[in-house]
Protein backbone atom coordinates (compact mmCIF):
# COMPACT_ATOMS: atom_id res chain seq x y z
CA UNK A 1 0.00 0.00 0.00
CA UNK A 2 1.13 3.48 -0.93
CA UNK A 3 1.93 6.38 1.32
CA UNK A 4 -1.35 7.96 0.22
CA UNK A 5 -3.58 5.48 0.15
CA UNK A 6 -2.67 4.66 3.77
CA UNK A 7 -3.15 8.34 4.69
CA UNK A 8 -6.55 7.70 2.73
CA UNK A 9 -7.99 4.88 4.85
CA UNK A 10 -6.94 6.14 7.87
CA UNK A 11 -9.44 9.65 7.50
CA UNK A 12 -11.62 8.44 5.00
CA UNK A 13 -15.12 6.42 5.43
CA UNK A 14 -14.17 2.68 4.41
CA UNK A 15 -17.36 2.76 1.89
CA UNK A 16 -15.56 5.72 -0.08
CA UNK A 17 -15.05 3.56 -3.44
CA UNK A 18 -11.46 3.51 -4.95
CA UNK A 19 -10.56 1.60 -8.24
CA UNK A 20 -7.92 -0.65 -8.26
CA UNK A 21 -6.06 -2.79 -6.55
CA UNK A 22 -2.95 -0.13 -6.32
CA UNK A 23 -5.16 2.84 -6.39
CA UNK A 24 -4.36 5.56 -8.74
CA UNK A 25 -3.45 9.14 -7.88
CA UNK A 26 -4.44 11.76 -11.24
CA UNK A 27 -1.76 14.69 -10.86
CA UNK A 28 -2.87 16.61 -14.18
CA UNK A 29 -4.21 16.57 -17.43
CA UNK A 30 -4.50 17.63 -20.84
CA UNK A 31 -6.94 16.93 -23.42
CA UNK A 32 -8.25 13.27 -23.32
CA UNK A 33 -4.85 12.36 -21.58
CA UNK A 34 -3.91 12.42 -17.90
CA UNK A 35 -1.05 11.76 -15.55
CA UNK A 36 -0.34 9.57 -12.45
CA UNK A 37 1.70 10.81 -9.37
CA UNK A 38 4.59 8.70 -11.08
CA UNK A 39 4.53 10.67 -14.25
CA UNK A 40 2.73 8.09 -16.51
CA UNK A 41 0.24 8.75 -18.78
CA UNK A 42 -3.06 7.64 -19.64
CA UNK A 43 -5.57 7.94 -22.42
CA UNK A 44 -8.99 8.71 -20.60
CA UNK A 45 -12.42 7.10 -21.19
CA UNK A 46 -13.68 8.09 -18.26
CA UNK A 47 -13.88 11.61 -17.75
CA UNK A 48 -13.62 11.45 -13.96
CA UNK A 49 -17.62 9.78 -14.13
CA UNK A 50 -18.85 11.48 -17.23
CA UNK A 51 -17.49 14.74 -15.98
CA UNK A 52 -14.85 15.85 -17.82
CA UNK A 53 -16.75 16.69 -21.13
CA UNK A 54 -15.10 18.85 -23.34
CA UNK A 55 -10.97 18.27 -22.43
CA UNK A 56 -8.63 18.65 -19.45
CA UNK A 57 -6.96 22.09 -19.11
CA UNK A 58 -9.26 23.21 -21.66
CA UNK A 59 -7.47 26.49 -22.07
CA UNK A 60 -11.17 28.58 -22.52
CA UNK A 61 -11.96 27.47 -19.22
CA UNK A 62 -8.64 28.11 -17.40
CA UNK A 63 -8.72 31.20 -18.50
CA UNK A 64 -12.51 32.22 -17.69
CA UNK A 65 -11.39 30.34 -13.94
CA UNK A 66 -8.74 32.64 -13.74
CA UNK A 67 -10.31 36.13 -14.72
CA UNK A 68 -13.47 35.22 -12.33
CA UNK A 69 -11.33 33.93 -9.71
CA UNK A 70 -9.32 37.78 -9.72
CA UNK A 71 -12.46 39.64 -9.77
CA UNK A 72 -14.85 37.56 -6.96
CA UNK A 73 -15.40 33.55 -6.30
CA UNK A 74 -18.45 34.07 -4.32
CA UNK A 75 -21.13 36.31 -3.62
CA UNK A 76 -24.09 33.28 -2.36
CA UNK A 77 -27.81 33.87 -4.46
CA UNK A 78 -28.59 36.60 -2.08
CA UNK A 79 -26.83 39.11 -4.68
CA UNK A 80 -27.23 39.38 -8.12
CA UNK A 81 -24.77 37.33 -10.20
CA UNK A 82 -24.34 37.96 -13.92
CA UNK A 83 -22.73 35.05 -14.87
CA UNK A 84 -25.50 32.91 -13.18
CA UNK A 85 -27.77 34.87 -15.04
CA UNK A 86 -26.19 34.36 -18.39
CA UNK A 87 -25.35 30.70 -17.85
CA UNK A 88 -29.49 30.15 -16.74
CA UNK A 89 -30.49 32.34 -20.07
CA UNK A 90 -28.31 29.91 -22.31
CA UNK A 91 -29.24 26.65 -20.53
CA UNK A 92 -32.99 27.60 -21.24
CA UNK A 93 -32.31 28.54 -24.49
CA UNK A 94 -31.16 24.93 -25.03
CA UNK A 95 -33.53 23.13 -22.94
CA UNK A 96 -36.11 22.38 -25.15
CA UNK A 97 -38.35 23.15 -22.20
CA UNK A 98 -40.98 26.34 -22.50
CA UNK A 99 -41.29 29.07 -20.48
CA UNK A 100 -38.35 27.54 -18.59
CA UNK A 101 -36.39 28.23 -15.34
CA UNK A 102 -33.14 27.39 -14.18
CA UNK A 103 -31.89 26.62 -10.72
CA UNK A 104 -28.04 26.09 -10.46
CA UNK A 105 -26.93 23.55 -7.45
CA UNK A 106 -23.27 21.96 -6.66
CA UNK A 107 -24.17 18.54 -7.96
CA UNK A 108 -26.41 16.08 -9.69
CA UNK A 109 -27.73 14.65 -6.58
CA UNK A 110 -28.63 17.88 -5.20
CA UNK A 111 -30.33 18.92 -8.50
CA UNK A 112 -32.19 15.50 -8.09
CA UNK A 113 -33.63 16.13 -5.03
CA UNK A 114 -34.45 19.73 -5.56
CA UNK A 115 -36.80 18.18 -8.35
CA UNK A 116 -38.12 15.81 -6.48
CA UNK A 117 -39.06 18.28 -3.62
CA UNK A 118 -40.68 20.83 -7.02
CA UNK A 119 -42.52 17.36 -8.44
CA UNK A 120 -44.45 16.34 -4.45
CA UNK A 121 -44.79 20.18 -3.80
CA UNK A 122 -46.60 21.00 -7.02
CA UNK A 123 -48.67 17.86 -6.87
CA UNK A 124 -49.09 17.12 -3.22
CA UNK A 125 -48.43 14.02 -3.21
CA UNK A 126 -44.69 11.99 -2.29
CA UNK A 127 -45.17 8.72 -4.28
CA UNK A 128 -42.68 8.35 -7.12
CA UNK A 129 -41.77 6.36 -9.86
CA UNK A 130 -38.39 5.32 -10.43
CA UNK A 131 -36.84 2.93 -12.90
CA UNK A 132 -35.71 -0.70 -12.01
CA UNK A 133 -31.49 -0.95 -12.03
CA UNK A 134 -31.80 2.80 -12.02
CA UNK A 135 -28.94 5.37 -10.01
CA UNK A 136 -29.64 8.99 -8.87
CA UNK A 137 -27.30 10.01 -6.33
CA UNK A 138 -26.33 9.84 -2.54
CA UNK A 139 -28.37 11.94 -0.45
CA UNK A 140 -31.17 10.20 1.91
CA UNK A 141 -34.06 10.93 -1.07
CA UNK A 142 -32.23 10.62 -4.29
CA UNK A 143 -31.12 6.60 -2.66
CA UNK A 144 -35.17 6.02 -1.78
CA UNK A 145 -35.52 6.33 -5.12
CA UNK A 146 -32.36 4.40 -6.47
CA UNK A 147 -33.27 0.64 -8.10
CA UNK A 148 -30.02 -0.35 -7.42
CA UNK A 149 -29.24 -2.17 -4.33
CA UNK A 150 -25.63 -1.72 -4.55
CA UNK A 151 -26.02 1.70 -4.59
CA UNK A 152 -28.90 1.83 -1.91
CA UNK A 153 -27.40 1.74 2.02
CA UNK A 154 -30.67 2.15 3.50
CA UNK A 155 -34.54 1.21 2.86
CA UNK A 156 -35.44 4.24 5.03
CA UNK A 157 -37.00 7.40 2.57
CA UNK A 158 -39.34 10.24 2.64
CA UNK A 159 -40.91 9.12 -0.37
CA UNK A 160 -43.03 5.68 -1.53
CA UNK A 161 -41.43 4.30 -4.53
CA UNK A 162 -42.92 2.30 -7.14
CA UNK A 163 -40.43 0.50 -9.24
CA UNK A 164 -41.72 0.33 -13.44
CA UNK A 165 -40.23 -2.10 -15.85
CA UNK A 166 -38.32 -0.49 -18.99
CA UNK A 167 -34.42 0.85 -18.21
CA UNK A 168 -32.70 -2.41 -19.20
CA UNK A 169 -34.11 -4.04 -23.10
CA UNK A 170 -32.06 -7.01 -22.85
CA UNK A 171 -33.12 -8.59 -19.39
CA UNK A 172 -36.12 -8.96 -17.59
CA UNK A 173 -39.26 -10.17 -18.37
CA UNK A 174 -39.74 -8.53 -21.65
CA UNK A 175 -36.52 -8.93 -23.20
CA UNK A 176 -37.49 -11.51 -25.68
CA UNK A 177 -40.44 -9.15 -26.71
CA UNK A 178 -39.66 -7.32 -30.16
CA UNK A 179 -39.29 -2.94 -29.41
CA UNK A 180 -42.47 -2.75 -30.17
CA UNK A 181 -44.09 -5.04 -27.82
CA UNK A 182 -41.19 -4.28 -25.09
CA UNK A 183 -42.94 -0.65 -24.95
CA UNK A 184 -46.53 -2.33 -25.55
CA UNK A 185 -45.29 -4.23 -22.72
CA UNK A 186 -43.89 -2.06 -20.28
CA UNK A 187 -46.71 0.75 -20.86
CA UNK A 188 -49.14 -2.28 -19.82
CA UNK A 189 -47.32 -2.61 -16.49
CA UNK A 190 -47.51 1.32 -15.97
CA UNK A 191 -51.25 1.32 -15.90
CA UNK A 192 -51.48 -1.62 -13.99
CA UNK A 193 -49.55 0.03 -11.21
CA UNK A 194 -51.11 3.37 -11.31
CA UNK A 195 -54.21 1.60 -10.95
CA UNK A 196 -53.12 -0.03 -7.68
CA UNK A 197 -51.98 2.94 -5.94
CA UNK A 198 -52.27 6.74 -5.18
CA UNK A 199 -51.52 9.33 -8.16
CA UNK A 200 -47.69 9.79 -7.66
CA UNK A 201 -46.37 13.13 -8.12
CA UNK A 202 -43.64 12.02 -10.93
CA UNK A 203 -41.85 9.44 -12.97
CA UNK A 204 -37.81 10.18 -12.71
CA UNK A 205 -35.49 8.42 -15.30
CA UNK A 206 -32.67 8.45 -16.97
CA UNK A 207 -32.68 8.48 -20.45
CA UNK A 208 -29.86 5.96 -20.41
CA UNK A 209 -29.20 4.48 -16.93
CA UNK A 210 -25.36 5.55 -16.24
CA UNK A 211 -24.56 4.04 -12.95
CA UNK A 212 -26.66 0.71 -14.43
CA UNK A 213 -24.57 0.32 -16.79
CA UNK A 214 -24.99 2.41 -19.63
CA UNK A 215 -28.25 0.82 -20.32
CA UNK A 216 -31.45 2.00 -22.33
CA UNK A 217 -35.27 1.07 -23.38
CA UNK A 218 -36.47 1.01 -26.85
CA UNK A 219 -36.36 5.06 -28.43
CA UNK A 220 -39.96 6.43 -27.58
CA UNK A 221 -40.74 4.03 -24.37
CA UNK A 222 -40.53 7.19 -22.24
CA UNK A 223 -42.94 8.91 -24.74
CA UNK A 224 -45.37 6.55 -24.49
CA UNK A 225 -45.02 6.46 -20.91
CA UNK A 226 -45.57 10.51 -20.67
CA UNK A 227 -48.98 9.97 -22.48
CA UNK A 228 -50.09 7.42 -20.11
CA UNK A 229 -48.60 10.09 -17.08
CA UNK A 230 -49.86 13.69 -18.92
CA UNK A 231 -53.63 11.75 -18.70
CA UNK A 232 -53.23 11.71 -15.20
CA UNK A 233 -51.22 15.14 -14.43
CA UNK A 234 -48.00 12.72 -13.00
CA UNK A 235 -45.13 14.75 -14.11
CA UNK A 236 -42.06 13.51 -15.88
CA UNK A 237 -38.42 14.24 -14.69
CA UNK A 238 -35.62 13.47 -16.72
CA UNK A 239 -32.63 12.79 -15.08
CA UNK A 240 -29.63 13.94 -17.88
CA UNK A 241 -27.11 14.23 -15.39
CA UNK A 242 -24.73 12.05 -17.09
CA UNK A 243 -26.69 11.95 -20.62
CA UNK A 244 -27.20 15.82 -21.47
CA UNK A 245 -24.63 18.33 -23.35
CA UNK A 246 -24.76 15.95 -26.42
CA UNK A 247 -22.52 12.95 -24.95
CA UNK A 248 -24.73 10.75 -26.59
CA UNK A 249 -24.20 11.94 -30.52
CA UNK A 250 -27.88 11.58 -31.58
CA UNK A 251 -29.13 13.98 -29.26
CA UNK A 252 -28.32 17.46 -27.07
CA UNK A 253 -30.33 15.58 -24.07
CA UNK A 254 -31.06 11.76 -23.98
CA UNK A 255 -34.92 12.82 -23.70
CA UNK A 256 -34.51 13.64 -27.43
CA UNK A 257 -35.01 9.77 -28.20
CA UNK A 258 -38.48 10.07 -26.37
CA UNK A 259 -39.33 13.54 -27.58
CA UNK A 260 -42.64 12.22 -29.16
CA UNK A 261 -45.26 13.68 -26.93
CA UNK A 262 -43.62 16.96 -26.14
CA UNK A 263 -40.50 17.47 -23.48
CA UNK A 264 -40.54 16.35 -19.77
CA UNK A 265 -41.71 18.66 -17.01
CA UNK A 266 -38.15 18.63 -15.35
CA UNK A 267 -34.94 18.15 -16.24
CA UNK A 268 -31.90 17.80 -13.73
CA UNK A 269 -28.33 17.91 -14.99
CA UNK A 270 -24.55 18.14 -13.69
CA UNK A 271 -21.26 16.28 -14.60
CA UNK A 272 -20.65 17.60 -18.21
CA UNK A 273 -21.70 21.19 -17.91
CA UNK A 274 -18.94 22.40 -15.17
CA UNK A 275 -16.35 20.06 -17.06
CA UNK A 276 -14.67 19.47 -13.50
CA UNK A 277 -16.28 22.76 -11.37
CA UNK A 278 -19.04 21.66 -9.18
CA UNK A 279 -22.13 22.50 -11.07
CA UNK A 280 -25.66 20.79 -11.34
CA UNK A 281 -29.04 22.07 -11.80
CA UNK A 282 -32.58 21.65 -12.25
CA UNK A 283 -35.02 23.34 -15.67
CA UNK A 284 -38.76 23.39 -14.99
CA UNK A 285 -41.77 25.23 -16.40
CA UNK A 286 -42.43 28.33 -14.43
CA UNK A 287 -45.60 27.03 -12.70
CA UNK A 288 -43.69 24.47 -11.42
CA UNK A 289 -40.18 25.98 -10.86
CA UNK A 290 -42.33 28.52 -8.97
CA UNK A 291 -44.57 26.61 -6.90
CA UNK A 292 -42.70 26.72 -3.61
CA UNK A 293 -44.30 28.57 -1.15
CA UNK A 294 -41.99 29.16 1.44
CA UNK A 295 -38.17 31.18 0.71
CA UNK A 296 -35.33 29.37 -0.65
CA UNK A 297 -31.85 29.75 -1.28
CA UNK A 298 -28.56 28.39 -2.32
CA UNK A 299 -25.52 29.34 -0.67
CA UNK A 300 -22.72 27.96 -3.13
CA UNK A 301 -25.04 26.80 -6.28
CA UNK A 302 -24.80 29.36 -8.77
CA UNK A 303 -21.29 31.11 -7.98
CA UNK A 304 -19.60 32.99 -9.66
CA UNK A 305 -16.58 30.92 -10.23
CA UNK A 306 -18.47 27.68 -11.50
CA UNK A 307 -21.35 29.95 -14.12
CA UNK A 308 -18.21 31.14 -15.51
CA UNK A 309 -16.71 27.73 -15.90
CA UNK A 310 -19.61 26.52 -17.14
CA UNK A 311 -20.55 29.32 -19.31
CA UNK A 312 -16.56 28.83 -20.92
CA UNK A 313 -17.38 25.06 -21.38
CA UNK A 314 -20.51 25.17 -22.65
CA UNK A 315 -20.00 28.00 -25.47
CA UNK A 316 -16.74 25.73 -26.49
CA UNK A 317 -19.23 22.58 -26.80
CA UNK A 318 -21.38 24.64 -28.99
CA UNK A 319 -18.90 26.11 -31.05
CA UNK A 320 -16.98 22.95 -31.97
CA UNK A 321 -20.29 20.63 -32.57
CA UNK A 322 -18.95 18.26 -29.88
CA UNK A 323 -22.03 16.66 -30.14
CA UNK A 324 -21.57 15.88 -33.77
CA UNK A 325 -17.94 14.57 -32.99
CA UNK A 326 -19.56 12.48 -30.55
CA UNK A 327 -22.02 10.73 -33.36
CA UNK A 328 -19.52 10.35 -35.29
CA UNK A 329 -16.32 9.02 -33.74
CA UNK A 330 -18.71 7.22 -30.93
CA UNK A 331 -19.84 5.42 -33.92
CA UNK A 332 -16.93 4.18 -34.89
CA UNK A 333 -15.71 3.44 -31.66
CA UNK A 334 -18.69 1.21 -31.27
CA UNK A 335 -18.23 -0.32 -34.35
CA UNK A 336 -14.85 -1.32 -33.93
CA UNK A 337 -15.70 -2.65 -30.16
CA UNK A 338 -18.63 -4.83 -31.71
CA UNK A 339 -16.64 -6.16 -33.99
CA UNK A 340 -13.81 -7.26 -31.37
CA UNK A 341 -16.35 -8.81 -29.07
CA UNK A 342 -18.01 -10.96 -32.05
CA UNK A 343 -14.89 -13.08 -31.09
CA UNK A 344 -14.70 -12.87 -27.47
CA UNK A 345 -17.08 -15.04 -25.80
CA UNK A 346 -17.13 -13.21 -22.40
CA UNK A 347 -18.71 -10.28 -24.00
CA UNK A 348 -22.55 -10.14 -23.98
CA UNK A 349 -23.15 -7.39 -25.81
CA UNK A 350 -21.87 -3.75 -26.68
CA UNK A 351 -24.21 -1.15 -26.30
CA UNK A 352 -24.76 2.60 -26.41
CA UNK A 353 -25.00 5.48 -28.86
CA UNK A 354 -22.70 8.57 -28.77
CA UNK A 355 -19.79 8.36 -26.93
CA UNK A 356 -21.09 6.80 -24.02
CA UNK A 357 -20.84 2.85 -24.60
CA UNK A 358 -21.25 0.14 -22.43
CA UNK A 359 -19.45 -3.64 -22.50
CA UNK A 360 -21.56 -5.87 -20.91
CA UNK A 361 -19.33 -8.94 -19.62
CA UNK A 362 -20.78 -12.53 -18.61
CA UNK A 363 -19.85 -15.75 -17.90
CA UNK A 364 -18.92 -17.77 -21.72
CA UNK A 365 -21.84 -19.88 -22.36
CA UNK A 366 -23.95 -18.07 -19.96
CA UNK A 367 -26.33 -14.77 -19.43
CA UNK A 368 -24.16 -15.03 -15.71
CA UNK A 369 -22.86 -11.88 -14.84
CA UNK A 370 -19.31 -11.99 -14.38
CA UNK A 371 -17.63 -8.78 -11.90
CA UNK A 372 -14.44 -10.43 -11.39
CA UNK A 373 -13.72 -10.66 -15.17
CA UNK A 374 -14.94 -6.92 -15.40
CA UNK A 375 -12.58 -5.67 -12.40
CA UNK A 376 -9.52 -7.56 -14.24
CA UNK A 377 -10.33 -5.78 -17.64
CA UNK A 378 -10.17 -2.96 -15.58
CA UNK A 379 -6.83 -3.19 -14.01
CA UNK A 380 -5.73 -4.50 -17.42
CA UNK A 381 -6.45 -1.56 -19.59
CA UNK A 382 -5.22 0.54 -16.54
CA UNK A 383 -1.58 -1.82 -17.47
CA UNK A 384 -1.99 -0.78 -21.38
CA UNK A 385 -2.66 3.10 -20.38
CA UNK A 386 -6.48 3.51 -20.76
CA UNK A 387 -8.75 4.32 -18.10
CA UNK A 388 -12.35 3.74 -18.37
CA UNK A 389 -15.21 2.20 -15.78
CA UNK A 390 -17.65 -0.07 -14.69
CA UNK A 391 -20.97 -0.55 -13.40
CA UNK A 392 -24.28 -2.56 -13.63
CA UNK A 393 -27.48 -3.62 -11.60
CA UNK A 394 -28.96 -6.69 -10.41
CA UNK A 395 -26.55 -9.38 -11.96
CA UNK A 396 -25.21 -7.64 -14.67
CA UNK A 397 -21.64 -6.90 -14.84
CA UNK A 398 -20.72 -3.56 -17.48
CA UNK A 399 -17.32 -1.43 -18.17
CA UNK A 400 -18.21 2.37 -19.03
CA UNK A 401 -16.58 3.98 -21.75
CA UNK A 402 -17.12 8.30 -21.63
CA UNK A 403 -14.35 9.71 -22.87
CA UNK A 404 -14.40 13.86 -23.06
CA UNK A 405 -16.37 14.52 -26.58
CA UNK A 406 -13.58 16.05 -28.07
CA UNK A 407 -11.94 12.62 -28.76
CA UNK A 408 -10.13 11.90 -31.93
CA UNK A 409 -10.31 9.04 -34.54
CA UNK A 410 -6.87 7.93 -33.64
CA UNK A 411 -7.78 7.98 -29.66
CA UNK A 412 -11.04 5.96 -30.45
CA UNK A 413 -8.81 3.35 -32.54
CA UNK A 414 -5.81 3.28 -29.64
CA UNK A 415 -8.33 3.29 -26.84
CA UNK A 416 -10.25 0.09 -28.63
CA UNK A 417 -6.77 -1.90 -29.18
CA UNK A 418 -6.16 -1.63 -25.81
CA UNK A 419 -9.49 -2.67 -24.48
CA UNK A 420 -9.81 -5.43 -27.09
CA UNK A 421 -6.22 -6.68 -25.68
CA UNK A 422 -7.59 -6.15 -22.05
CA UNK A 423 -10.35 -8.21 -22.56
CA UNK A 424 -9.06 -10.90 -24.58
CA UNK A 425 -5.99 -10.88 -21.65
CA UNK A 426 -8.58 -11.80 -19.05
CA UNK A 427 -9.32 -15.25 -21.02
Amino acid sequence: MNELHARHRDVLPDWLALYYDDPLELTHGEGRHVWDASGRKYLDFFGGILTTLTAHALPEVTKAVAEQAGRIIHSSTLYLNRPMVELAERVAQVSGIPDARVFFTTSGTEANDTALLLATAYRRSNTVLAMRNSYHGRSFSAVGITGNRSWSPTSLSPLQTLYVHGGVRTRGPFAHLDDAAFTAACVADLEDLLGHSRSPAALIAEPVQGVGGFTSPPDGLYAAFREVLAERGILWISDEVQTGWGRTGDHFWGWQAHGRSGPPDIVTFAKGLGNGASIGGVIARAEIMNCLDSNSISTFGGTQLTMAAGLANLTYLLEHDLQGNARRVGGLLIERLRAAAAQLPGVREVRGRGLMIGVELARPGTDEADPAAAAAVLEAAREGGLLIGKGGGHDTSALRIAPPLSLTVAEAEEGAAILEQALRSVR
